[in-house]
């Protein structure tokens, strides 16, 4: 992995800096436009560090929709994500707003700020869950971390807010350095559709016979997952204490 490099926003339009921040292509007078936008944010300078890579630089991560690097903003170190100029999304106002919907379920990193290519948020300082469950084999640390998931995606339920992409949670699911996990990327999420979190990740995690549930049977021992699947039916008709508790015990 690369070294860091901390950069202040005025020398963004420089090269190979600019190439990220209007990933995947720089064309004048974007990078100039866009570091107005981080100034009304706050942000004072930006730091290449990462597993990804963007413009052959080190980054957070990098998707369909959008780069995350990391921002200084009121002197704290927070996570930015920034529109990709190929995104299919307009803006980011509609990820802003769905994740400060999460926020108030008490789930995803902490909403700081938004424009219309710049989204700011608290920095989740560890890396993906599947990394973590690569390192930590205890079980249980394991049923913390999976239980608190759960938890999580079963607050998102009673809020009525969808995240869309649970399902495929690899990429959605961090672990800061205590190991406590959050759920990230609401650029798919709607409270238009029923919610079904705690379903997309329950087969995510435990249905199928993927990498990432050979890793999870690895720690935990393998499951019953016509138990699981079952327990997830009763959890769907009726999502009561009592039905998720069932769940919790089949999946843990």
């Amino acid at each position: 992995m690369k070294p860091p490099v901390k950069i202040p926003i005025e020398k963004l339009t420089e090269e190979p800096y600019a190439s990220v921040l209007c990933y995947p292509r720089s064309d004048p007078p974007v990078p100039e436009n866009r570091i107005s936008e981080l100034k009304e944010l706050g942000v004072t300078a930006v730091e290449f560090t990462g597993s990804g890579m963007a413009a052959n630089m080190p980054v957070l991560g990098k998707g369909y929709s959008g780069v995350v690097i990391i921002a200084y903003a009121g002197g704290e170190r927070r996570a930015l994500k920034i529109r990709r100029t190929d995104s299919g999304r307009e803006d980011l106002f509609h990820e802003a707003e769905m994740l400060q919907k999460a926020n108030l379920a008490g789930v995803g990193p902490k909403f700081m700020a938004a424009s219309k290519n710049f989204l700011l948020s608290q920095l989740v300082d560890g890396g993906l869950l599947t990394k973590w469950l690569e390192n930590h084999k205890e079980k249980a640390a394991f049923q913390r971390a999976i239980g608190d998931i759960l938890e999580q995606c079963r607050r998102l339920d009673e809020a009525g807010l969808d995240h869309g992409e649970l399902s495929r949670a690899s990429g959605h699911l961090l672990t800061d350095k205590t190991g406590k996990p959050f759920i990230v990327d609401f650029g798919a999420a709607s409270v238009l559709r029923k919610a079904a979190n705690v379903t997309s990740v329950c087969q995510h995690l435990f249905i199928g016979n993927g990498i990432v549930q050979r890793m999870v049977e690895e720690v935990s021992g393998k499951k019953d997952k016509s138990q699981i699947v079952s327990a997830l039916r009763d959890y769907k008709k009726e999502r009561s204490e009592n039905h998720f508790e069932a769940l919790l015990q089949a999946c843990l």
